[in-house]
């Protein structure tokens, strides 16, 4: 109620309340709202939340029934578990009482038949979730995260691990001080948690051996005051002995940043990429180094954008047929013939298919395949010349040359993995 009334004294047209993990149950629910809507009667009151525990719906009703004036929901086919509450079952929940909006439930299941047949194509990036989680009470994972976590967790070799990656996820956020986790912050905890996984820590050891790990970019960056002030304070010891000699912010991080030169980026660009936008300004500045990789990627595989959204997401089957549209009037007919077996010196594969009834092959890297064997390899304990990597990924930069004097603490290497950077460190 004290930030409730922080931010009506800043004369707010809405108040938000933004439930990211799906965490408030319906009796806390009507507690919340019900305390607002008697103190401030006039207020808009807009509830957002995630149906994670499956609670979200009866959560939703609520909030009506307490005198929030908007709840969100999702169409049927999209709803439910990581995403909102279904609107139907809200709809139904309501039918017959004062609180009813007035919807025709046939009507927006009508619509939902779009929604339905568009899933199908992104079916590549299922998360294949059984049914709710409860023990998102828990560890809290914001349900925008938890699916992109269980992908990135495969990605980096911690697929059978997923469990103890929700408790270090809980753990991580206890040890950054039990912070708001929406973007970006819910990645700190998400890095910090995995790398608390890779490297087999236990919440005492980040503390106990702060000052010798390299954590991830984003908790170094969350520490300094990169992403603002944290209601509560930033975590201490932990904060001083992670930075060592890092700088500190104290207010805004804006207020350090030094003015950017507009033209002087556009000319630095143009002479690395060609003609660039003012799209694509504002996205280097703000995420320079996914800008690249983004340009990276259409320099080596061109405009995929003309590809069907299935065939841009997942390889076609064997002997299937599709075709593309370069242009109109010019459509190119694809068959998938053969994949060939994996090299193991290159992590590539031969490819053949048919092209307007002509035969073709092309190699390809089999990015999946590499992480697989990456993920296998182990350092041996008794070679001092091999140090284990924290995570599987690609080799970013190197940080020595043979020859280099090295002592414990030192970063060998970056490595990356799907926007997680972690350093390579020697175990003296």
């Amino acid at each position: 109620m004290d930030l409730v009334d922080k931010l009506v004294a800043l004369d707010i047209d809405v108040l938000g309340i933004k439930d990211m993990a799906g965490v408030l149950k319906p009796h806390a629910a009507t507690l919340l709202i019900g305390a607002i809507r008697k103190k401030y009667p006039d207020l808009p009151i807009h509830v957002h939340t995630h149906d994670s525990a499956g609670t979200g719906v009866a959560s939703m009703v609520a909030c009506a029934k307490a005198g929030a004036d908007a709840v969100d929901a999702a169409t049927d086919s999209l709803s439910g578990m990581t995403s909102q509450p279904s609107i139907n079952a809200i709809l139904a929940s309501l039918e017959g009482s004062d609180l009813d909006p007035g919807l025709n439930p046939a009507h927006v299941r009508a619509l939902d038949t779009y929604w339905q047949q568009l899933r199908l194509l992104y079916s590549p990036f299922e998360a294949h979730l059984a049914g709710p989680d409860p023990e998102v009470y828990e560890h809290e994972i914001p349900g925008g995260q938890l699916t992109n976590m269980m992908f990135q967790a495969a990605q980096l070799g911690l697929g059978s691990q997923w469990t103890e990656t929700k408790k270090a996820y809980e753990q991580a956020n206890d040890l950054l001080g039990d912070i708001v986790k929406v973007t970006p912050t819910s990645k700190v905890v998400g890095d910090l948690a995995q790398f608390m996984v890779s490297n087999k820590l236990s919440p005492q050891d980040v503390v106990d051996r702060a000052n010798e790990l390299d954590f991830p970019g984003s908790v170094y960056e969350f520490l300094e005051g990169m992403m603002g002030q944290p209601y509560g304070g930033f975590p201490e010891p932990l904060r001083s002995k992670a930075l060592r000699n890092r700088r500190k912010f104290d207010k805004r991080p804006g207020l350090y940043l030094d003015p950017v030169d507009f033209k002087k980026v556009r000319a630095e660009l143009t002479q690395k990429w060609g003609h660039v936008t003012e799209c694509d300004i504002a996205s280097y500045l703000m995420y320079p180094k996914v800008f690249d990789d983004y340009k990276k990627f259409g320099q080596k595989y061109g405009d995929l954008s003309v590809l069907p959204t299935r065939y841009f997401l997942s390889a076609p089957q064997i002997g299937e047929e599709f075709h593309v549209e370069l242009e109109q009037g010019k459509v190119l007919i694809l068959k998938l013939l053969a994949v060939g077996p994996l090299s193991e010196n290159t992590g590539q594969r031969e490819v053949f298919y048919e092209m307007n009834g002509e035969v073709r092959q092309v190699t390809v890297d089999d990015n999946k395949a590499s992480v697989e064997n990456v993920s296998r390899l182990k350092a041996d304990p008794g070679d001092s010349s091999q140090v284990g990597a924290p995570m599987a990924g690609v080799l970013v930069e190197l940080r020595v040359h043979e020859g280099s004097e090295v002592k414990k603490g030192d970063p060998l290497a970056v490595l990356s993995a799907m926007k997680m950077v972690s350093f390579l460190l020697p175990q003296m």
